[in-house]
């Protein structure tokens, strides 16, 4: 595995991993956000209570002091909250953001083989979080507990997502209401209409069991905030009680369709990866389209400049994968040697056949030394000796 060098740092690693520092801090900023407002939430109640206590003349002094053990009860209540949330959510998302943290300071001391280390790390976090997405969770666990990186991946989020999208499999919305309910601001900001469609859902499984009068009493309360924006689906489902489960028209054949709940968990994790901070995609994927996108260029598609170091040349392997990236962009060009697959240079210059054919000079001494200073060429099979050879000159 090649070792990531100091000057790559900046680039090659901290921009590409910025979701491995967000979602942690996106979590504890949510946790922050819902204490905050359960303080002015419950504050603001207490001092409306101490404000009538003040107010209010000819009270006893027993009535006064069970007013204040009242607002006093209040108080520790909303500390043991605020202690609960800490405990349970905001303490453990802090460990695990200064686990990540440390991760990333390791990287400005340690010397090569130290950061092979760090880069064996870093792809069994991109296997976990392929293993998570896919569905593989008891693989996820197995690999992170095994490599001990369990603080270096999300697991508990995407047990919370799998559980959620169960749900959604079982043809219930109540977890992801739930879910929308307790991240409503976030949804808002991103201008998210997940929980629209989860109500747009509802009412129509109300439908489809031809219960009018529940479906129109829902509609009320849960659709009728989003007729502004929402005018045209909500009357286009409201037709459903007209037309029945039963119906033959296909627009509203669509509204029925088991499809549906399948698009409400597309729509479901779009919302909570845009939440966290996370990239739609694989981080293996990222990193596997960048690697075959800088190694690509016009030659890998050539059989006859095959190279024996190439991993695109491959065409079982990576190089199936490659033909779904564009070519990378080199402002100066690296000649290689399609003998031996190493780079040409002023160590190692290219020799020219007479039929113009170019191979490293390395390459070709040790064919000469083990062909009685007879030298081939691989693409035309022209024979000479190797001191007839020109040596090329890069400039």
């Amino acid at each position: 595995m090649t070792a990531v060098t100091p000057k790559t740092l900046p680039e090659g690693i901290y921009m590409f991993e910025q979701p491995f520092l967000r979602a942690p801090n996106e979590s504890i900023k949510r946790q922050f956000r819902a204490s905050q407002k359960q303080v002015e939430r419950d504050m603001g109640a207490l001092r409306t209570n101490a404000r009538d206590l003040s107010k209010k003349t000819g009270t006893s002094a027993q009535d006064g002091i069970a007013a204040l053990d009242t607002m006093i009860t209040k108080v520790n209540g909303l500390t043991k909250k605020l202690e609960d949330i800490h405990e349970s959510k905001t303490k453990s998302n802090l460990a695990v953001l200064r686990a990540r943290v440390d991760h990333f300071d390791e990287l400005e001391n340690l010397d090569e083989n130290e950061l092979e280390n760090w880069e064996e790390a870093r792809l069994n976090r991109w296997l976990v979080d392929w293993s998570l997405r896919s569905g593989y969770g008891a693989t996820a666990k197995a690999i992170a507990e095994d490599r001990g990186v369990q603080d270096l991946v999300d697991i508990s989020l995407f047990e919370e997502i799998e559980r959620i999208e169960n749900a959604l499999r079982s043809k219930s919305a109540t977890e992801a209401l739930a879910w929308c309910s307790d991240n409503k601001n976030a949804l808002r900001k991103n201008k998210s209409t997940l929980e629209f469609e989860l109500r747009l859902q509802e009412f129509i499984e109300l439908a489809r069991v031809k219960k009018e009068v529940e479906a129109l009493t829902y509609w009320a309360k849960h659709l009728k905030p989003w007729e502004e924006t929402h005018l045209d689906r909500m009357e286009q489902v409201t037709a459903l009680l007209i037309m029945g489960p039963m119906t033959k028209c296909k627009r509203y054949q669509k509204l029925l369709s088991d499809t549906r709940w399948t698009l409400l968990i597309t729509y479901f994790r779009k919302a909570i990866y845009q939440i966290h901070a996370l990239p739609t995609e694989p981080l293996l994927y990222y990193a596997l389209s960048a690697g075959l996108t800088s190694l690509k260029v016009h030659s890998c598609s050539e059989k006859s400049s095959f190279n024996v170091n190439c991993p695109l040349c491959d065409e079982q392997g990576l190089g199936v994968l490659a033909q779904e990236v564009p070519f990378s962009h080199h402002a100066n060009s690296t000649i290689v040697c399609r003998l031996s697959g190493q780079i040409m240079n002023e160590d190692n210059p290219p020799m020219a056949f007479s039929n113009g054919s170019v191979y490293s000079l390395k390459a070709l001494k040790e064919m000469a030394d083990k062909n009685d200073g007879k030298v081939n060429c691989q693409r035309t099979g022209l024979e000479q000796d190797f001191t007839t050879l020109s040596k090329v000159f890069i400039s």
